[in-house]
């Protein structure tokens, strides 16, 4: 290069530096950032987060424009990470309970051809069911007879001034916490009956809604 080609490179060169030199400070101001965050209940802002403040609720804002570019909250306790941990963990229980309820009801669409095949297999639960609670009912009323019958020797014993015997006493109590035992079985089943009934109406109103979807659902 002669002298004359290096005149005219370093006339450029200085005439180009100016704006090169604000470009580069320009993109340099652009990605710096100012944070503000609360302390002992006073805002502080400034270009450079203390490590006191790390963990503290806190905004972004941007040196060059002035927006708001981020926010982050305060770090989580011990306690509130336990409680966000057992919230997910009860929200994933939930989710796969909804995902296998969702399983068992197209595969209860795909058990049964036709509605009227749906309904005898319910039916045949609800009359199994009904049948036990019969036979409960008629155990209990035995059940019942037999220590009326125990009551009515006990107190007769004692009418006539004789002490009811071990023997009878302990049959008394045994037949009454038996009658009371098989009571509640009969209120376990007789709910049962209910639960299976209503499981049935809402098996019958799924079921229409599987073989018969909505166009949203189809789509």
């Amino acid at each position: 290069m002669n002298k004359a080609h290096a005149l005219i490179a370093g006339a450029v060169l200085l005439a180009l530096s100016p704006t090169l030199l604000a470009a580069a400070q320009g993109k340099s101001a652009s990605g710096k950032k100012l944070y503000c965050w609360n302390e002992n209940g006073r805002k502080v802002c400034g270009d450079a987060l203390p490590a006191s403040a790390v963990d503290s609720a806190r905004t972004e804002i941007s040196a060059t424009s002035g927006m708001t570019t981020g926010r982050m909250g305060r770090a989580l306790t011990a306690e509130e990470r336990a409680a966000a941990a057992e919230a997910a963990r009860q929200q994933a229980l939930a989710d796969a309970q909804a995902a296998a309820l969702l399983r068992r009801e197209k595969a209860m669409a795909e058990s049964y051809a036709t509605e009227n095949e749906l309904r005898r297999a319910y039916q045949n639960r609800i009359v199994l069911l009904d049948e036990t609670v019969k036979a409960s009912e008629l155990g209990i009323s035995g059940l019942r007879q037999s220590l009326v019958h125990l009551l009515r020797q006990a107190g007769e014993t004692e009418l006539n001034g004789k002490r009811v015997g071990k023997a009878a006493a302990d049959s008394i109590q045994g037949q009454h916490q038996e009658l009371l035992r098989q009571q509640d079985m009969l209120l376990q089943q007789q709910r049962e009956r209910v639960e299976v009934e209503g499981e049935f109406q809402a098996a019958l109103e799924r079921y229409r809604e599987l073989k018969n979807p909505t166009p949203d659902e189809r789509g």
